[in-house]
């Protein structure tokens, strides 16, 4: 089991810039994931980090969003630029076990663990 910290939440203005953490207590066999939710509707992917560095993201958030990890503190970032309206959510890092053959394709991010999740809040 993966204890994980999410943090780095708040509150800002449409365009601006955060940047969330997750701490992990161990994550060298695992891919790890970002993953929001916002109230009434169901939990959306939003980028994820394979093992070799790989990403993927979703549609919603490419070319704002930037995942990456640092393997010697055992930490995920998510960098969130020219944030919207639409991203106020409640946002989850997530690590589950991948190999690097398949990297993220396939991942069972439900079995896996999860933070305790940071608020994220973006006004017009």
């Amino acid at each position: 089991q993966v204890r994980l910290v999410d943090s780095g939440g708040g509150s800002v203005q449409s365009g601006g810039s955060l940047r969330l953490s997750c701490s992990a207590s161990a994550y060298s066999m695992h891919c790890m994931g970002w993953f929001r939710q916002a109230p009434g509707r169901e939990r959306e992917g939003v980028a994820a980090i394979a093992r070799d560095g790989g990403t993927t993201y979703s549609d919603s958030v490419k070319g704002r969003f930037t995942i990456s990890r640092d393997n010697a503190e055992k930490t995920l970032y998510l960098q969130m630029n020219n944030l919207k309206p639409e991203d106020t959510a409640t946002y989850y890092c997530a690590a589950a076990y991948c190999t690097m053959e398949a990297g993220t394709r396939g991942v069972d991010w439900d079995s896996g663990d999860w933070g305790q999740g940071t608020q994220v809040t973006v006004s017009s």
